[in-house]
């Protein structure tokens, strides 16, 4: 595999599925307490966790992490939301 088809993996989207994971992983939450929560196998949940890695060229759940909030498919303690808070009220 060459550079520039890795780089091309990096790119690709992630799925429904690998998005209610990685919100998930972003709570706090170990594989095992994932898979209890979506009632599905810790075995599916360490797959999809892994095909990320390999979808976002990441090597851990913090870089996975650190790249969902670089590419806005997360949101942190008001940091990198897709909308803005809303404007103060020039009534107050």
């Amino acid at each position: 595999m060459g550079l520039g088809e890795l780089s091309n993996s990096a790119n690709m989207s992630l799925s429904a599925r690998e998005m209610e994971i990685i919100d998930l992983v972003a709570s706090g939450l170990t594989n095992q307490e994932i898979a209890v929560r979506l009632t599905i196998s810790k075995r599916t949940v360490d797959n999809h966790v892994s095909n990320m890695f390999t979808k976002t060229g990441s090597k851990n759940r913090v870089a996975l992490l650190n790249w969902a909030m670089d590419h806005g498919k997360i949101c942190r303690d008001g940091f990198n939301c897709c909308s803005l808070p809303d404007a103060p009220s020039s009534d107050e």
